[in-house]
């Protein structure tokens, strides 16, 4: 008895654990990241990957944050909430886009992971940076602080920050409206969709409240075989 447990204890300690410092769980909420990342899809988020502060920096083989990477971070507007972006921009970096192209450095980004659906240009998202026109949607504090960054219309990302968008670049609210992500916000990088929903039955059997979770809980359990994106689930994330 006393070894079940112990062993049962170690396992929660184990788990806990790799909760906390390893891995975490993640659901994409929104359409931003399509094709790449769909709503209904079920995240194994690395927080391990890009390290942090601290002595094991100098241990651990952790990696650098770079352009191109897929990250989890906390919302700089809201820290309660969760986000997930493409990296587009590293700190030094010289950005602008023309008609939607994303120019790094005066060198066109080569991006086979956007996707685009709005056939009507849009002033502010496409031609970024204009500091000469507010767009709708568009934080106040990052209207006053990106005009301080634009030199011969270019926006200079600076040190420990990161400018992001989603790859759905029609449909994506990300650093062209509110700003850039500071280096401690960010979490990790998605390693795995361990699951994948159908999006209308996620939308239908998803809440806020208490019993609606009960019910999507179980609706997702005795329907899984029709419910589940067989071709994404247990799926890397690149």
């Amino acid at each position: 008895m006393v070894g079940s447990v112990q062993s049962l204890l170690g396992t929660v300690v184990i788990a806990v654990f790799v909760i906390t410092f390893i891995v975490q769980a993640f659901q994409i909420p929104s359409e931003s990241m399509m094709n790449t990342l769909l709503v209904g899809d079920y995240l194994l988020v690395n927080k391990l990957c890009y390290g942090g502060p601290g002595p094991g920096d100098h241990i651990l083989p952790y990696q650098g944050i770079s352009r191109g990477d897929i990250i989890v971070f906390l919302y700089p507007i809201d820290p309660q909430q969760h986000f997930v972006k493409r990296v587009i921009g590293v700190p030094g970096d010289h950005l602008r886009l023309i008609n939607k192209q994303v120019f790094i450095n005066g060198k066109p980004l080569r991006e086979p992971y956007a996707r685009y659906l709005d056939p009507v240009s849009n002033v502010f998202r496409d031609n970024f940076p204009r500091t000469d026109i507010p767009a709708i949607g568009l934080e106040g504090k990052w209207w006053l602080q990106m005009r301080k960054l634009v030199e011969d219309g270019e926006l200079i990302v600076p040190e420990d920050n990161y400018f992001v968008m989603g790859d759905n670049r029609d449909d994506s609210q990300d650093s062209r409206y509110w700003g850039f992500v500071p280096r401690e916000n960010i979490i990790g990088r998605p390693l795995l969709i361990y699951w994948s929903v159908k999006s209308s039955d996620n939308e239908r059997y998803t809440g806020s409240s208490f019993g609606a979770r009960i019910w999507h809980a179980a609706y997702a359990v005795t329907h899984l075989p029709e419910i589940t994106r067989w071709k994404r689930t247990l799926r890397l994330v690149h």
